[in-house]
């Protein structure tokens, strides 16, 4: 008979980071808090979405700024 060790316990998956509701957030806000919230549902850096909505609109002939708009008045602002 050998001595062996045997196999460790698998090691249980890391939980889902829990999605929070879509809300424009107080804290890391420039104009309305809308790309900060966005950043905090996706996990996305929020500078990245502020440059991909200003690239989007100068590419996009401002309808990203019609969508800004309506992100703004449809969420509610976070706590």
């Amino acid at each position: 008979m050998t001595n062996y060790e045997p196999y460790p316990p698998p090691v249980p998956a890391q939980p889902a980071r829990p999605r929070t509701l879509l809300v424009r957030s107080r804290s890391d806000k420039m104009v309305a808090g809308v790309c900060g919230g966005f950043a905090d549902f996706t996990g996305f850096d929020v500078n990245l979405i502020r440059i991909l909505l200003v690239a989007a609109t100068v590419l996009g002939a401002g309808s990203p700024i019609i969508v800004y708009l309506a992100a703004w008045i449809l969420m509610p602002e976070g706590d």
